[in-house]
Order: structure tokens, then C-alpha cells, then sequence
């Protein structure tokens, strides 16, 4: 079965940077599209950004222009680069991954998560 383990988050100033990672380990599918979503308090589940398993990306309106999404295939890897954060983008990061499963009977895509990885933005 497919795990997925974000790393990166912490603690970090307005304007200042992080580099968030989420590795697919395991067996059981060949994972897809991958992404990271946010939840702050409050606050639903909102996308940030995602990346198909031939790097083509999309991202939220919020964070256009400062937030990067990229993958490393080879590793099943995915990352998110945030610069210029704001205190806005704190929230509890999660990586979300797509995995096709092929039997003899069925053929269906399964949507896993991560535990999260926190980001706090504050002076």
C-alpha cells in the first residue's frame, strides 16, 4: 500500500521561505497526479497546487506567482517551494496523491493523504 510522508514545515518570517517535501513509498498502484492542500483554523480544505505525473501544474489564485510545485518521478517525490509568505498561508500543509490500481477485475484510482506538515508565518 502507498504511504504518503510530507516534511518541512515549520516555523518562519514574513517574506521568508520553506521547501516542503512529500515521498510515496511503498507498493500497490502507479501514482498520477500528485498535490498539496492546505487547511487553516477555521477554515475548509483548499487546494494550493498540483502537478500530473508529466509536470503540468496548476495553482491557486493565492499563491500564483510565489509558490512553486515540481516532481521527481524516480523518487516519487513531490515538492512545494513557498517564497514571499504571508501570514495568510499559515495553515496545515497536506500531499495528496492520485494511485491507479489495475486488477484482473477492475481498474479504479485511489485518493490517499498525508498526516500534514504544519507552516506558521509570524513575526
Amino acid at each position: 500500500q502507498v504511504q504518503l510522508v510530507e516534511s518541512g514545515g515549520g516555523l518562519v518570517q514574513p517574506g521568508g521561505s520553506l521547501r516542503l517535501s512529500c515521498a510515496a513509498s511503498g507498493s500497490g498502484g502507479e501514482i498520477n497526479d500528485m498535490g498539496w492542500y492546505r487547511q487553516a483554523p477555521g477554515k475548509e480544505r483548499e487546494l494550493v497546487a498540483r502537478i500530473t505525473r508529466q509536470s503540468r501544474t496548476n495553482y491557486a489564485d493565492s499563491v500564483k506567482g510565489r509558490f512553486t510545485i515540481s516532481r521527481d518521478n524516480l523518487k516519487n517525490t513531490i515538492f512545494l517551494q513557498m517564497n514571499s509568505l504571508k501570514p495568510e498561508d499559515s495553515a496545515m500543509y497536506y500531499c495528496n496523491a492520485a494511485v491507479f490500481v489495475a486488477t484482473i477485475e477492475t481498474t479504479r484510482t485511489l485518493e490517499l493523504w498525508g498526516q500534514g506538515t504544519l507552516v506558521t508565518v509570524a513575526a
